[in-house]
């Protein structure tokens, strides 16, 4: 019977992974097949508190996963494929076997939407970005566009024009799923320009972005424009599926935490990071919530079990 399984490996859960090995817990990361969370497609990491220089986002990770195994934590390079709750403990289902454990921390993340074109994945991170907030000071005074009709794409727009020369805004639909407070903020604002409605066909450039290729999806009308950067702000996916029938969530599927704690309805497993927070989704919320969480189990351990 082990006392905590944590079931992801980006900030929160390594986070999660330090705090628990430390409390003497010796923890099992299921890290997944592509291990380090979101940070691993970012080039450039200058946000991360202690870190004073820019750091690859894998190297980041890295270096959080070492801090753990030096701790004891255990990792497998699995995915989970099952989790049930049994009589005052969990059953984990995953390639290698099963596991037992008192306490389950869930740090599954979130997947930033993509637009789904041929020549995305050659510029994610050198150029194309899911996190105006992470990467936006990387280009100042460049031209970047910002894809979206909804809350989260005029607050980026808003964002970026404190950086960025122009921030035009692409959407592929005639009106905007925005509220109106958040249209207002920029519509009128100097450096942003409107492209409604339109939908990128083609990303261009070598080693970085140096433009695009539009459609127009009413009239067809190809168009070409140059830019620097591009911030995808389309939504994001919770990775819940493995969780719904032990967790409560909300209307986008992200799981819900009880009382400001990190407590789902279902006593013993925890919530921690992006999987669990449709407002912030930085690194190192992710990796506050994962200190939470594996204090959360540690109490729930010495109190319950």
């Amino acid at each position: 019977m082990e006392n905590v399984i944590i079931i992801g490996s980006g900030p929160a859960g390594l986070t999660a992974a330090i705090y628990s090995a430390r409390a003497s817990l010796a923890p099992i990361v299921f890290e997944g097949a592509a291990p380090g969370g979101q940070l691993i497609v970012s080039n450039e990491v200058e946000n991360f508190p202690g870190i004073p220089e820019i750091i690859h986002g894998a190297v980041l990770m890295q270096n959080i996963k070492q801090q753990a195994e030096k701790f004891g934590t255990r990792f497998k390079t699995e995915d989970v494929q099952k989790i049930e709750k049994k009589d005052g403990w969990f059953e984990i289902t995953a390639p290698s076997g099963i596991v037992k454990t008192k306490t389950v921390i869930a740090a599954t993340g979130a997947t930033a939407r993509r637009l789904n074109i041929p020549t995305e994945d050659k510029f994610y991170g050198r150029g194309v970005s899911g996190c105006a907030t992470c990467d936006g000071a990387f280009f100042r005074d460049k031209n970047v566009i910002v894809v979206g009709g909804g809350n989260t794409a005029m607050e980026d727009a808003y964002f970026l024009t404190r950086f960025a020369k122009k921030v035009t805004i692409v959407h592929r639909r005639d009106y905007l799923r925005a509220a109106p407070a958040e249209v207002e903020k920029v519509k009128n604002h100097p450096k942003v320009k409107w492209l409604i409605p339109y939908v990128i066909q083609e990303i261009l450039g070598e080693n970085t972005v140096t433009g695009v290729i539009l459609k127009n999806n009413i009239t067809g009308e190809p168009m070409q424009i140059a830019c620097d950067g591009i911030f995808v702000a389309i939504g994001h996916d919770p990775q819940t599926s493995l969780f719904e029938k032990l967790v409560e969530l909300d209307n986008e599927r992200f799981i819900i935490t009880k009382n400001k704690t990190t407590k789902t309805k279902t006593p013993g497993l925890f919530a921690a990071g992006d999987v669990m927070d449709p407002v912030y989704k930085q690194a190192v919320t992710a990796a506050g919530a994962g200190c939470k969480a594996a204090l959360d189990a540690q109490k729930y351990i010495e109190e319950t079990l």
